[in-house]
């Protein structure tokens, strides 16, 4: 069997993978649109890595300006079989410390519907389950990941994804709290959804940069205070992703997940009704699937 793809889509501070080899970067089109910035390619200890900024180098793109499926189209097209998100996050509980590990297994959406969230429309429907949104196997290598390299990490808990661009008010950040979310961030949400439809295996290395506005012993969350930690956090998500690659590729073959056959019987479209452009755009998701009448 052959080694794994692996993806890396680099939250804010982490622009760059270090230690990358044979680097290829490779500027894509796709029928979404064009993606957040040229993908980066290489070899990482022996392992094909796909990277790419959420926000575009230098941080250029709002979180809702991100374009989500076109990244994540991308990733599919240039074979990434497993994304690694790396997202800077906001901690809602006390003993998640600015400066700690966070592997959520749930995400919570309070998007406002201005973010696609599906590849499917334009003449084809599908319905992909999303009850358990990360991949565990790759989830459950993040956190060793996260430990072995002395990292403070909590692993499990949900993921608040709300609009941005701005912080919550004190108001919001005590109710999301009451709903007992672990963490707050701007991005995971529509990128997990995404990812899912795409077969790919998702999971988020969440760096707590703060305690959002609700801790009244510390002060309320701030861009300054934010980028601090998020340079002390990225060295720290560098060395996590070396030693998640590592891991990745000397693990068993018996360890396996659904994620690589979401779509089987999701596709409620009859092949022969898919519009014709719809099919071809949406070629390297469900080819197969079309092809070969494993949907029926």
């Amino acid at each position: 069997m052959s080694q794994p793809v692996i993806g890396v889509i680099g939250g804010s501070g982490l622009y760059e993978i270090d230690g990358l080899s044979e680097i290829e970067e490779i500027s894509l089109d796709t029928p979404f649109g064009a993606p957040s910035d040229a993908f980066v390619t290489g070899v990482l200890d022996g392992a094909k890595m796909v990277f790419l900024p959420r926000h575009g180098r230098g941080h250029r793109i709002l979180p809702s300006e991100v374009n989500y499926r076109a990244n994540i189209y991308g990733m599919k097209t240039l074979g990434a079989q497993q994304i690694i998100s790396v997202s800077a996050v906001g901690s809602m509980k006390e003993e998640i410390v600015p400066g700690h590990i966070v592997i959520p297994d749930q995400f919570f959406d309070r998007t406002q519907g201005k973010r696609a969230s599906t590849f499917f429309g334009q003449g084809i429907v599908g319905h992909v389950q999303f009850a358990d949104p990360v991949c565990p196997v790759l989830s459950r290598h993040l956190a060793s990941a996260a430990g072995s390299v002395g990292a403070t990490v909590h692993s499990g808990g949900t993921y608040l994804c709300i609009e941005g661009p701005n912080f919550s008010t004190r108001a919001e950040s005590n109710i999301y709290r009451s709903w007992g979310v672990d963490i707050i961030g701007m991005t995971n949400i529509p990128e997990a959804r995404l990812a899912r439809e795409a077969e790919i295996c998702y999971g988020t290395v969440a760096l707590a940069t703060d305690y959002d506005c609700w801790h009244e012993g510390h002060e309320d969350v701030s861009v300054e205070a934010v980028i601090a930690i998020i340079q002390q956090n990225v060295s720290t998500a560098r060395q996590i992703i070396r030693q998640a690659v590592q891991q990745i590729t000397s693990a068993e073959k018996t360890q396996t997940c659904g994620c690589g056959e979401s779509l089987k019987y999701a596709i409620m479209t009859s092949p022969e009704v898919i519009p014709e452009q719809t099919g071809k755009d949406l070629q390297p998701l469900i080819g197969h699937y079309l092809n070969t009448g494993e949907n029926a």
